[in-house]
C-alpha cells in the first residue's frame, strides 16, 4: 500500500496533536513532520518534501498564506490543504489564490478530513461545501485603490467629509466622489456599513 506523507502545520499544540495521532491510526497516511509555525512549516516541507502539507491558516508571524506561496514556489509538487476556523470569505478566497490543492475548515467531520487529505494527494480539488457557502453568500471584497484605502481609514475614525477634505487637500465633491465609488466597490449603503464591512473583512491596514 502506498501511503500519503503528510506535515501537519498548526500552532496550537492540542490541535496539532490531536490530528497528528487521529492520522496516524490510518493505513495509508504517514505523518512525518509536525510544524509550530509557519517558518518551520516552510523548511519542514522543502527538506522532507511530503505529499501534502496540512497547513493552519491563522499563524502568527508566518500565516498559512505566505507560508504556502512560499512552498509552493520553491516546490509546486507539493499539495497544500488549508486547514482554517475563519468564515471569512476574504481569508478564504486568499487561501485559494494562493494555489492550494484543497480549504477545509476545522469544524468539518474527522472523516471529511481524510478524504480532502487522500483526495489532493491524488491530485484534486477538496473544497468544502461549507467554504463554498461562505465564499458564495459574502463574495470577497474587491481590491481597493490607495485612495480608497485612505478614505476608507478615514471613515472608520469617523471624520466628516469636510475633515477628509482637508487631510487629503481634495474638495468636499472629490471627496463625495471617492466615498460614492467606495461604497458601490464594497457594497455598502452607509458610513455605518462601511466601517462593519472593512473590519469584518480586514480591509483596514495599521
Amino acid at each position: 500500500m502506498t501511503k500519503h506523507r503528510i506535515v501537519v502545520a498548526d500552532d496550537h499544540a492540542i490541535v496539532r496533536t490531536g490530528l497528528v495521532s487521529l492520522l496516524e491510526t490510518e493505513p495509508d497516511i504517514d505523518v512525518v513532520g509536525e510544524a509550530c509555525n509557519g517558518e518551520t512549516a516552510i523548511s519542514m516541507a522543502l527538506r522532507l518534501k511530503p505529499d501534502v502539507v496540512i497547513m493552519d491558516l491563522m499563524m502568527p508571524d508566518v500565516d498559512g498564506i505566505a507560508a504556502t506561496e512560499r512552498i509552493l514556489a520553491a516546490e509546486p509538487t507539493i499539495k497544500v490543504l488549508m486547514l482554517t476556523t475563519s468564515t471569512v470569505s476574504d481569508d478564504l478566497a486568499r487561501a485559494l489564490d494562493t494555489g492550494v490543492s484543497g480549504v477545509i475548515t476545522k469544524n468539518a467531520e474527522y472523516a471529511k478530513l481524510v478524504e480532502a487529505i487522500r483526495d489532493v494527494a491524488a491530485g484534486k480539488i477538496a473544497v468544502s461545501s461549507e467554504v463554498r457557502r461562505l465564499i458564495d453568500e459574502d463574495p470577497p471584497a474587491p481590491k481597493l485603490t490607495a485612495r480608497q484605502s485612505d478614505v476608507l481609514h478615514s471613515l472608520t475614525r469617523g471624520l466628516s467629509n469636510q475633515e477628509i477634505a482637508k487631510q487629503f487637500g481634495i474638495g468636499r465633491e472629490s471627496v463625495k466622489e471617492h466615498i460614492d465609488s467606495l461604497y458601490a466597490k464594497i457594497g455598502a449603503a452607509n458610513r455605518t456599513e462601511a466601517v462593519a464591512i472593512a473590519f469584518r473583512k480586514h480591509l483596514l491596514k495599521f
